[in-house]
């Protein structure tokens, strides 16, 4: 039975990604800020919740006595994009701090908690973060955030290669059954998403899920400090 950290895993594609190992017979911790919505997640996929902020440093410190000792697979999927909680900056220092808060919630908790891990890796574990197609379109301080995922992973797995462990990412488009949007999606934005697919229709947290899975089975074991576009061909990554 393989052990599988999901940050993130209280709702939308962390608890997509968690309930598919939990299927697979993996035991599976998730993790995430919100008490109550996160242990009302491990109780239903039977899972292990371990509340804290991946974004600080002595919240994770402090998390580690109640983590796996050995982890197989390591799923960064905390983040969001932050600007959709905060007002628009009217003045430099509020534009600093929304790039920081963006900076920090997806940058800064993968990184913390991949390094606070990083022992307790097996060999030939696997890590996969939850990137975005935004780190490819744009879209301020998130896609920028999201861009900076993509470099630290090529750096990851460089790191962590000699030992047979993968570091990639998975760069979903639009995905609706989420609370990423907090409701401000209206049909017209969601029609202009879908039109630039190939495939005409929006993603599903379970395409994410699966895309996880594969990445970390087995058989991926010689794919690694890649970016893999799950976006219905929105955005074509050659």
């Amino acid at each position: 039975m393989r052990q599988v950290v999901v940050t993130g895993g209280g709702t939308g594609i962390g608890r997509a990604i968690a309930a598919a190992f939990r299927n697979a017979g993996d035991a599976v911790t998730v993790t995430g800020r919100r008490v109550d919505v996160l242990e009302r997640t491990a109780k239903e996929l039977g899972a292990t919740a371990v509340p804290f902020d991946a974004s600080d440093p002595d919240a994770v410190a402090a998390a580690l006595d109640e983590l796996p000792r050995q982890v197989d697979v390591l799923v960064n999927n905390a983040g969001g994009n932050t600007d959709l909680d905060r007002p628009d900056a009217a003045n430099l220092a509020e534009l600093a701090a929304n790039w920081q808060a963006n900076f920090s919630a997806n940058v800064l908790s993968v990184v913390l908690v991949t390094a606070a891990l990083a022992s307790r890796l097996v060999d030939n574990a696997r890590i996969v973060t939850i990137g975005s197609i935004a780190a490819r379109f744009g879209a301020g301080s998130y896609g920028a955030a999201k861009a900076a995922i993509e470099a630290w992973t090529a750096a990851a797995a460089t790191e962590f290669g000699p030992r047979g462990i993968t570091a990639n990412v998975v760069a979903p488009g639009l995905v609706l059954d989420t609370e990423f949007f907090r409701g401000r999606l209206d049909d017209a934005g969601i029609k202009q998403r879908v039109d630039a697919t190939r495939n005409k229709r929006a993603g599903h947290v379970d395409d994410v899920a699966a895309t996880v899975r594969f990445l970390a089975s087995a058989e991926a074991g010689h794919i690694t400090g890649q970016v893999i576009h799950l976006n219905g061909g929105a955005y074509l990554g050659r």
